[in-house]
């Protein structure tokens, strides 16, 4: 077993293991800050075939536009059986399976939007997340993530830095990662990005650039 698929492994035991307390555990800051940031999340997809990327218990879940065609996806099997659980209340057409983002079991050019909200912050190899996504999203389809990272204050870093090590052991959250980096990386475009709270909460808004045919390119 590889370093990445051991780290990946561990990522999906803590999720097994938080899964019961989960929504619990964030339940103040849920209604107080997140929920107004998913609705601006959702309010940037585009087209009608959609994957959300860490459904976890299912937070987005109410969200999802109506008439869409929803695929969602998690590491954890424990997250995923609370997401069915809510789905399922929720009377939503939704096709949920356990995936790994780093090995994305789906077609080139899949999806009009790929979602994903405090998910690559927990990925072992974010880059190679991101370049899966980029793969399975349409040419000119988009990315829309909302992600705590590093913080452009060098004060506040070194906390950050300092909360990562308790922070990557119990939740396996990586709070300190240059998150736009890595979706600059993967080959996606960055088109905007929306500060929602301390320059650490970001909206990131990217599109997969579409490819000129031959064609074109010779006749330019």
């Amino acid at each position: 077993m590889s370093t990445r698929e051991k780290a990946t492994e561990m990522v999906r035991r803590r999720y097994n293991r938080i899964a019961p307390l989960y929504d619990r555990m964030e339940g103040l800051v849920e209604r107080s800050r997140y929920s107004e940031w998913r609705d601006l999340l959702w309010s940037k997809v585009e087209g009608t075939r959609i994957l959300e990327v860490g459904v976890g218990t299912g937070k987005n879940l109410q969200y999802y536009p109506a008439g869409a065609e929803m695929i969602a996806i998690d590491l954890s099997e424990k997250m995923l059986e609370r997401a069915k659980r809510k789905a399922s209340e929720q009377k939503l057409e939704v096709h949920l399976q356990q995936m790994d983002v780093q090995k994305l079991e789906f077609a080139d050019k899949s999806f009009d939007t790929v979602v994903a909200s405090f998910v690559f912050c927990s990925v072992a190899d974010p880059v190679r997340g991101m370049m899966e996504v980029k793969r399975v999203c349409k040419e000119g389809g988009k990315v829309v993530l909302m992600e705590h990272m590093r913080s452009p204050n060098r004060i506040l870093n070194l906390f950050m830095d300092f909360v990562n090590l308790a922070s990557v052991r119990i939740m396996g959250e990586n709070v300190n990662r240059r998150t736009v980096d890595n979706v600059r990386k993967s080959g996606l475009e960055v088109e905007q990005v929306t500060n929602l709270a301390f320059g650490v909460f970001q909206l990131i808004e990217a599109r997969k650039k579409a490819q000129r045919s031959e064609s074109m390119i010779q006749s330019a």
